[in-house]
């Protein structure tokens, strides 16, 4: 026993602050975290919160309303710039979603414990990203009734999908990262949905729950029929993180346009796709942990872990844009080298200096510890990532087409408000969807967060 304690001891004092905060037992955490949704008022904050979601996500309604009704011709797509704000914003929902399940797939296969504070809520994050992403394609073909033709099936008429073109690509590898991330998502709740079945007060609540908690009881078979599945389903989620951005990049790669046609971009976008979602990731945690007073499961520790892992990715991000001038000026092609000219000089070059900007400067403080310990500062560092990276995606998207091989052929590409409100809306069912997470479900796993504190390494060490 006295060599448990002193292991436990050790893993107090070896990092600082620690994963969980000190004087946690398995009540307080259950409560600390369950409460949330079973006992506590929530703040008129959360009411605010999520009726600024439900306001945008009209806006969302309205928007592709109006979309269907009259078509892609609302949009400010045009010829050459057919690929506008629904790729952009495509891309950079999907970019999102990838901390989820690296978060929860990776760092679970690592065996690193500070993954269990923030990766409930990042699968969360993950699923609704995906979710905002998904809608994209759909309503891009103008027709989205007919979006069942980019699945393989069989019909009278002999005609199948293009599986050469990267869109038919992009179809089978989101699809299958979303279909993996609910699977994750909902297997890692079980426990703690019968959780809150034995502890929720009303028969609705309880039943609900028990629905969802599928039978757990919590035997030794229970357990280990879940822990295996889980790790089964952290390995096929683990190849999907790279091969899913790595797969939307090819959207691009694969083409002989000016910008896109780069080796590059695969990694790159993955990298992008890490830096995106940490940054989202810390954009909900911050303001989570305050306003459910959740310092003790969500600790400064977490957040200079995530400053880390952001600095590390957005220095690769930027090796990302070095090699993309770099190339453009050794490849000796004046097709490419007009295009790094015109990203930033040309008509778009603000785009291009605001995301060096933001993606690129805005995260060098991330080297001073002063500025990882601060939430504040993380909060608003994030906020610039965010907005880097969308423009990231406008950069690459709308310079390149406006400008490629032909004069004749070039054309400026300009948003209208059914493009920003589209953009906007996501956003609004983002927001909405959030909202309603923290409201029905635990933000953190309870079951996970009790294996971290000092009564659970006692118990393990007592019952050997």
């Amino acid at each position: 026993m006295s060599t448990m304690q002193n292991k436990v001891q050790a893993n107090q004092v070896s990092w600082s602050p620690p994963v969980i905060g000190a004087g946690h037992d398995f009540e307080s955490v259950n409560a600390g975290i369950g409460d949330i949704v079973l006992q506590q008022r929530h703040p008129d904050g959360w009411w605010v919160g999520f009726g600024i979601g439900f306001l945008l996500l009209n806006v969302l309604m309205m928007a592709v309303t109006w979309l269907f009704m009259n078509g892609t011709g609302i949009w400010g797509v045009n010829n050459p710039v057919g690929w506008a704000f629904a790729i952009i914003n495509f891309v950079w929902w999907i970019g999102i979603g990838h901390a989820g399940t690296l978060i929860s797939a990776i760092l679970l296969l690592l065996n690193q414990d500070w993954r269990t504070s923030i990766n409930r809520f990042a699968e969360a994050m993950t699923i609704f990203a995906v979710m905002c992403a998904g809608m994209f394609p759909v309503i891009h073909t103008g027709r989205p009734w007919l979006a069942f033709w980019l699945f393989p099936y069989p019909n009278s008429m002999e005609l199948w999908p293009n599986f050469r073109s990267p869109l038919v690509w992009d179809v089978f590898a989101v699809s299958t990262y979303a279909t993996v991330s609910i699977l994750f998502w909902f297997v890692g709740l079980v426990p703690d949905f019968a959780m809150f079945r034995d502890r929720a007060s009303s028969k609705a609540m309880q039943k609900i729950y028990g629905v969802l908690a599928l039978g757990w009881r919590g035997s030794t078979l229970h357990w280990d029929r879940y822990e295996t599945a889980y790790l089964l389903l952290a390995g096929l989620s683990t190849p999907l993180v790279v091969s899913v951005h790595s797969v939307v990049s090819f959207d691009f790669a694969i083409s002989l346009i000016p910008g896109w046609h780069a080796t590059i971009f695969p990694p790159y976008f993955v990298a992008g796709a890490v830096y995106a979602g940490f940054a989202m990731v810390l954009t909900i945690a911050i303001p989570l942990r305050v306003a459910y007073d959740m310092k003790d499961f969500i600790t400064d520790r977490h957040l200079d872990l995530m400053a880390r892992v952001m600095l590390a990715t957005g220095l690769f991000v930027g090796y990302g844009y070095a090699t993309e001038a770099f190339m453009s000026w050794y490849s000796a092609n004046s097709f490419e080298s007009f295009m790094m000219t015109n990203r930033m000089g040309g008509p778009s070059g603000w785009a291009y200096w605001l995301l060096i900007l933001c993606n690129g400067l805005a995260i060098q403080p991330l080297w001073l510890k002063s500025v990882r310990s601060s939430a504040v500062a993380l909060f608003i560092v994030s906020m610039f990532v965010n907005v880097g990276m969308w423009l990231e995606r406008y950069v690459i998207v709308v310079t390149s087409l406006q400008h490629d091989y032909m004069l004749s052929a070039w054309g400026m590409y300009y948003p209208t408000v059914w493009d920003i409100m589209t953009f906007v809306g996501t956003i609004g069912l983002f927001v909405t969807l959030i909202f309603l997470f923290i409201r029905f479900l635990p933000v953190i796993s309870m079951f996970e967060m009790r294996t971290l504190v000092p009564e659970s390494e006692l118990k393990e060490g007592g019952h050997h």
